[in-house]
């Protein structure tokens, strides 16, 4: 029996120069020169990304760029990804979630961080007319994208500005030109919320751009943790020390002093220019070009040889994004099913295939009649889970969720149509979803409806169900010790 208990966080490298050793040792990093950022990057991703245990990439010597200026995709796959959260080697991704979960239940685990007076990011600074964001190899990474994103792996600094606390979210960025680039901010995010305010006083707002440095700071920024809380202390708690912190010179927020590349500047709600379409974490072009508020850089930050961190959504549920989301929204739902007092909840898996946000699977264990339902209501409407779901399944806890096979055999033997199923409608979804209707995206009516699934054996007469004719674990694992080698 897997104990998460004793699996705990380690420290293994400092930034996202270290991750890179750490990646070559385990054989997982592969490097391409003289790859173009109009095409090649992009066709590149498309071969490397959907691989489950595809090498991480690191581009150089990019056409028209300066030699060392490079762009890393591919981060979270293969074994490496235990690594990046720094969990040791050889857990599966279930037990990586499960790990994450016992580390993120405790909020004792958070650490604040400090701030510096200097980092490796201010070995560069550009400022006046020296800023040019067109100096870096960003590509375009789908045919069909409407300009080139620099921000894919990318994470925005802000802050509240009454409360004071800072928050790092993931919005998309484009280029626009030499010294702008245009942000899609989501409304319900609690960037939207922080660009809100400053917007309806009439302000600009502050923002520092992180376009590259440890990867574990763009996962925490894009999962949904809860409001008010800085994203910076729990990745020091998950890194074992705090996270060093340097401030702007022309905007004072703080951001990794080990950071690769940094845009500060003010998002200006008067000047607006077309961003977009962009191939989405849905699989699809589901939203087009819209006016949005542009960055303006007052100032640019890098290291020498900078880099950018790429996460190109790739669509199909089979690229990184839905990798890492999984294992962390995974063990995220299962902390709030937990604090919310439903018991019992064994298992949670949110399945790759749905981008980790429309289809999630739970395994209970049955305590009282209505259970399978209050977790699954709950589960489709938890801050976690609130964004984008369209199906819960819960199933039994001799079923592994996290096995689709098993996931979808439980709910065709288990589950009664008229019986089992519960609608929700007008919840919370993305301008991503590509069934909101032209006229829902006219009004912006960003809800849908989504499904709770009970494919548990029915509670009042669950002993009566009829047995299962698979081989329980313990067999499964005496059959392959015993005659594993037939598939070698």
């Amino acid at each position: 029996m897997f104990d998460s208990s004793k699996i705990q966080p380690h420290f293994t490298f400092a930034d996202l120069r270290e991750w890179m050793r750490e990646a070559e040792k385990l054989g997982e990093l592969k490097t391409v020169l003289g790859a173009s950022w109009q095409e090649d990057i992009g066709l590149a991703s498309d071969v490397v990304v959907p691989a489950d245990d595809g090498p991480a990439v690191i581009f150089d010597e990019v056409p028209g760029c300066r030699k060392g200026f490079r762009v890393l995709v591919n981060v979270f796959a293969g074994k490496r990804r235990a690594m990046t959260l720094g969990f040791p080697e050889g857990l599966t991704k279930q037990e990586i979630s499960e790990a994450y979960f016992h580390h993120y239940q405790q909020k004792q685990n958070h650490l604040p961080s400090v701030i510096v007076d200097h980092g490796p990011v201010f070995e560069n600074t550009l400022t006046g007319e020296q800023v040019n964001v067109e100096l870096f190899p960003t590509p375009v990474w789908h045919v069909n994208d409407g300009g080139r994103y620099i921000g894919t792996g990318c994470y925005s600094v802000t802050m509240d500005p009454d409360e004071k606390w800072i928050n790092a979210g993931c919005y998309r960025a484009m280029v626009q030109d030499r010294k702008s680039v245009s942000l899609l901010m989501v409304p319900g995010k609690h960037g939207h919320m922080h660009r809100q305010k400053y917007f309806s006083r009439g302000q600009k707002m502050p923002l520092a751009l992180v376009v590259g440095g440890d990867p574990l700071f763009f996962f925490m920024a894009g999962t949904e943790h809860p409001y008010g809380v800085c994203e910076y202390d729990i990745v020091g708690g998950m890194r074992g020390k705090p996270v060093e912190l340097v401030r702007g010179k022309v905007t004072g927020l703080p951001f990794p002093a080990n950071a690769e590349i940094v845009l500060e500047g003010f998002l200006n709600n008067d000047n607006r220019k077309n961003e977009g379409p962009f191939g989405e974490w849905t699989g699809y072009y589901a939203s087009e070009e819209s006016a949005q508020p542009v960055l303006e850089i007052a100032a640019i930050y890098h290291r020498n040889d900078p880099i950018i961190l790429g996460v190109p959504p790739i669509g199909g549920g089979s690229d990184e994004m839905a990798r890492y989301r999984a294992i962390m929204r995974s063990a995220m739902i299962k902390h709030e099913l937990q604090k919310a007092g439903i018991p019992d909840v064994t298992q949670v898996w949110c399945h790759e295939i749905g981008a980790s946000r429309m289809l999630h699977g739970l395994a209970i264990k049955q305590r009282y009649p209505g259970h399978a339902k209050q977790a699954g209501v709950m589960a489709a409407s938890c801050g976690a889970s609130v964004y984008g779901c369209k199906m819960v399944i819960v199933v039994d806890d001799d079923i592994d969720v996290s096995n689709f096979d098993q996931l979808m055999w439980a709910m065709a033997t288990r589950c009664d149509p008229d019986t089992s199923i519960d609608i929700l409608r007008r919840m919370r979804t993305s301008p991503a979803d590509p069934r909101l209707t032209p006229d829902q995206r006219k009004v912006h009516d960003l809800t849908n409806s989504r499904m709770v699934v009970d494919a548990t054996r029915p509670y009042d007469w669950k002993d009566k169900f009829p047995r299962v004719n698979a081989p329980s674990p313990e067999v499964t694992r005496k059959a392959r010790e015993k005659f594993g080698y037939l598939l070698k």
